[in-house]
């Protein structure tokens, strides 16, 4: 899979762009906000139709744009996906709100077809790398489900869909809990939300436990490696229920597919019935909160080395580490699910990492298609290196050989 081409309009910096993006490795070279990191989002964009570092989707339109009266951002992308080629187009459209402050709309296109957005995911895969992404170690559980859950859906489509009802009949069960909390009523409203969010949890917490039991292994035997094999690393999937009563979370299902293999075998059939089991035992005290505390939107992920916490007690160099572990595991799981090397978008790297680093993620380069790679000055990079690359220039939001 590899990029051809891509043309952007509005978008961050870029007031008008058209870009022929070369094959195998592309190392983009320019000053510090000059629409480096943009270029990269702007390409990570058709793999999740959503940003990796915006807040939110409206903050990717221009904001000279914000001055029209419907400011439209258009990103359009001809990519090559094993033998067949195909356009992908996607606009971000600002309804009338003054000065960017109405609704924003998705729009997307395969192939001059408009689709779901749902339906559109995993057609074209990436593998992004941030410098600032050590905070899906070091940060609260938020990134680490956000992270995981945006891996997923370039896989199984269906997941962001899924994930979507499920946060729509979550906000609805809390609605519903704070209106008993605070009016009475009569609970079994709740028998409704409950199967409701059981159904859709269940199958969200099942998926993400057959990921990682996948991953995982992909993400240790790459870490193992850049730890000059001393640090064999797991990763603990902590679910937001307690499956066994009287248990913490931690205790009744803890996952590291190098402990416990089997506890990806687990039917989604018994996760559903576990958990309307459980809001059924939390009900009452849910009312009082008036919040639903059970649920995968309290997912948690681990990432231990050698029995420590790395994103408690790791050092700035050992979670440096795991994140390269993170992302060189996802594009190698990505190739395996898909058939299909994803692009690899690397956001000043280099200049991040020590020597041996380096190497070893260059060498990871040779494993697919294409890489984009962004720096400062090309001189931090191996000469010899540089001979098999493509070299362009960016330069106030305009990038030329």
């Amino acid at each position: 899979m590899y990029l051809r081409h891509i043309s952007l309009t509005n978008f961050r910096t870029f007031q008008r762009l058209e870009v022929d993006v070369p094959e195998h490795v592309t190392v983009l070279v320019g000053n510090n906000a000059q629409g480096k990191t943009s270029f990269l989002e702007a390409i990570n964009f058709f793999s999740t139709l959503t940003s990796v570092q915006a807040g939110k989707d409206r903050e990717l339109i221009n904001f000279t744009a914000l001055e029209e009266e419907m400011p439209v951002a258009r990103l359009v992308m001809d990519f090559k996906r094993g033998k067949a080629d195909h356009k992908m187009e996607a606009r971000l459209i600002l309804g009338n709100g003054g000065n960017g402050g109405g609704r924003l709309r998705k729009e997307v296109l395969l192939d001059g077809i408009k689709r779901p957005l749902q339906h559109a995911l995993g057609n074209f895969n990436s593998v992004v790398f941030l410098p600032q992404m050590t905070e899906i170690v070091e940060d609260g559980p938020d990134e680490r489900r956000r992270y995981l859950d945006m891996t997923i859906s370039q896989v199984y489509p269906g997941y962001a869909r899924e994930l979507s009802e499920y946060n729509q009949a979550l906000s609805q069960r809390n609605a519903l809990l704070k209106t008993l909390a605070e009016r009475g009523g009569d609970a079994g409203q709740l028998d409704f939300w409950d199967e409701r969010i059981a159904e859709k949890g269940s199958f969200i917490m099942r998926t993400r436990l057959q990921m990682l039991g996948e991953f995982e292994q992909q993400v240790s035997v790459v870490h193992l490696k850049l730890s000059e094999n001393k640090l064999p690393l797991t990763i603990t999937y902590l679910p937001g229920f307690d499956r066994k009563n009287g248990q913490s979370a931690q205790d009744a299902f803890t996952f590291s597919a190098e402990k416990d293999a089997d506890s990806c075998k687990i039917s989604q059939e018994a996760l559903k019935a576990a958990f309307v089991e459980k809001l059924q035992t939390v009900r009452k005290d849910e009312i009082q909160r008036g919040v639903t505390t059970q649920g995968p939107h309290r997912d948690e992920l681990r990432f231990i080395a050698n029995q420590i916490d790395m994103g408690t007690y790791g050092s700035r160099g050992q979670i440096r580490t795991v994140l390269m572990a993170l992302k060189i595991g996802e594009m190698h799981w990505l190739r395996e699910k898909t058939g299909e090397w994803p692009v690899l978008l690397l956001d000043e790297t280099l200049a991040e990492l020590d020597l041996a680093h380096r190497d070893a993620l260059l060498h990871a380069l040779g494993d697919c298609e294409q890489a984009i790679l962004t720096a400062t000055d090309a001189s931090m990079f191996n000469p010899d290196f540089l001979k098999t690359c493509s070299i362009l220039k960016v330069e106030e939001g305009r990038i030329f050989a």
